[in-house]
């Protein structure tokens, strides 16, 4: 199921929506990250219990993420990628030179900061007696309330300076990793210009060139559509249908009119 993703564009110019699906392994983990990263970031600068409570959890679910598979190599591999790509761009004419440089910097200070934290970053977390605790008891429904984790309950009524020293000594494992996943989407959705598309009755399907190596695909309406996308299919081809939506209790069906959209294939 397509993703969206909230952008806000200029004054000048209508709010537009995003819908996001990734077509790779790697960028699936990738938009799971951003996407319980930006939860953490909101979260964990309020100083109640609750989003205290809320950051903690988050935290967990990037840990499981992180703890599968290599995925500061994956992310360590796609900088590498992206480096290259950009300083392909050096010897071309009419290139922003400045901008340019400020991106590779940036792509190069994460990879560097990739190295510094080495293969065993998430040890710290792994290792604290305090959130293995929190993990156990969060697969019980309400199985963290007071009377199951009384330290938690606890460490929960401190001060806030106090949750945030701690909170940040954990987030400090994963923000490597997480803020480099983040600056390489970003990059990935600059790297496509937005093409006009019409979705005849709700419908648009899309055969990729064999040397296509798309890995994101961006479907973009207007923040007032009453439409939001269905997006299937994999990197040879793939299918946007538009789906009308009413209440939470109709199901939404494919709309009979033609749409009008933005396809960026990133």
């Amino acid at each position: 199921m397509a993703k969206p993703a909230r952008e806000i564009a200029p004054q000048s110019a209508p709010a537009v929506m995003h819908y996001e699906q990734p077509l790779s392994e790697r960028m699936r983990t990738f938009l799971r990250l951003e996407f319980l990263y930006q939860q953490i970031l909101y979260n964990c600068e309020r100083e109640a219990d609750w989003a205290t409570r809320a950051t903690i959890g988050t935290l967990l679910e990037v840990l499981a993420i992180l703890s599968r598979g290599d995925v500061r190599s994956d992310v360590h591999k796609e900088l590498d990628h992206q480096l290259g790509v950009l300083e392909r761009f050096q010897s071309q004419p009419g290139v922003d030179d400045g901008r340019l440089d400020t991106l590779i910097h940036n792509l190069t200070m994460s990879r560097d900061e990739l190295n510094r934290i080495g293969t065993a970053f998430l040890n710290p977390l792994k290792d604290c007696d305090f959130l293995n605790a929190i993990k156990h008891r969060s697969a019980i429904p309400g199985g963290t309330c007071e009377f199951d984790l009384p330290e938690y309950s606890h460490w929960l009524r401190q001060p806030f300076a106090r949750r945030q020293e701690d909170m940040e000594k954990w987030l400090g494992a994963i923000r490597p990793v997480c803020d480099a996943a983040a600056e390489l989407l970003w990059l990935i959705r600059e790297s496509a210009q937005p093409a006009e598309k019409m979705a005849i009755n709700g419908m648009y399907q899309h055969n990729m060139q064999k040397d296509s190596n798309c890995r994101l695909l961006r479907v973009s309406l207007e923040d007032n559509s009453a439409l939001f996308p269905e997006i299937s299919g994999s990197q040879h081809r793939f299918t946007v249908r538009f789906l009308e939506w009413s209440t939470i209790d109709s199901r939404a069906v494919q709309t009979g009119h033609d749409v009008r959209f933005k396809l960026s294939i990133c």
